[in-house]
């Protein structure tokens, strides 16, 4: 088998037992935050498309960020190689680069505060 099949094959598997994780903590977590309040669960649908929206926030992030550190960084490193006088500005757009996945995590969070 091929490292880059082999590898992509990994990233789903893992990707499934994440949602197998998120799927599972889902009721747990619900009682959790249940018990933090007086508000009563009434909808699991919802509870389940907060906690998707969470997963999907994160997952998407995180994949946008490789793909553009993919794409930028090995621009930036070539751009490195022909002058040095370009670090700056490599540096702060692999940065922004990077930023992306942050901004997934805090949409999640901000999705995941949201759970009844």
């Amino acid at each position: 088998m091929r490292p880059k099949t082999k590898f992509y094959l990994l990233i789903g598997l893992f990707q499934i037992f994440l949602v197998i994780i998120v799927l599972s903590s889902v009721n747990g977590l619900v009682i959790f935050v249940a018990a933090q309040g007086s508000s009563t669960i009434t909808n699991s649908a919802t509870i389940s498309a907060f906690a998707f929206s969470a997963a999907i926030s994160v997952a998407a992030g995180v994949i946008a960020s490789a793909f553009a550190l993919k794409t930028v960084g090995t621009a930036a490193i070539s751009a490195l190689a022909e002058r040095e006088e370009t670090y700056t500005k490599a540096f702060i757009i692999v940065a922004l680069c990077e930023a992306l996945s942050i901004y997934g995590l805090i949409i999640a969070i901000l999705l995941w505060s949201k759970i009844p």
